[in-house]
């Protein structure tokens, strides 16, 4: 059984090819300068459709977690964390956090972002422990 993967929309397309250049990316509105995440189609502060793609510095915190030691489906090789990561930027997302014990995982370590390429069309944004190699 392979990875789910996800379904790029017009909205999330600029997302995901960033991801494939290995670059992480987040919209910001013009408007008011809110960071948005999940890409919108308007802003949830002022509503306002100017919103543009900028790129993030792909370093954060780990704000909540969870291992998982039985997975769903066995696309998934357990064990692996589930993480909200906050950006530095101010921004949350979920994510996975890759090539560590998952013992050393906890609130408020210091990450960044490591990118997994799964396919040649799909690169996943993750994330690991700040100094690990």
């Amino acid at each position: 059984m392979t990875r789910p993967l996800p379904h790029p929309t017009g909205l999330t397309q600029p997302f995901w090819a960033a991801c494939r250049e290995h670059r992480l990316t987040f919209q910001r509105c013009e408007s008011c300068g809110m960071h948005v995440f999940i890409p919108q189609s308007f802003c949830p502060a002022c509503l306002s459709t100017s919103l543009s793609w900028v790129e993030s510095s792909g370093d954060g915190a780990v704000v909540t977690f969870t291992t998982v030691w039985r997975p769903q489906t066995p696309a998934f090789e357990a064990p692996y964390v589930v993480a909200v990561v906050r950006l530095d930027e101010g921004y949350e997302m979920m994510t996975n956090i890759v090539d560590v014990d998952p013992d050393h995982v906890t609130i408020g370590a210091r990450v960044n972002v490591r990118y997994l390429d799964v396919t040649a069309d799909v690169t996943l944004p993750c994330f690991t422990l700040v100094g690990t190699p």
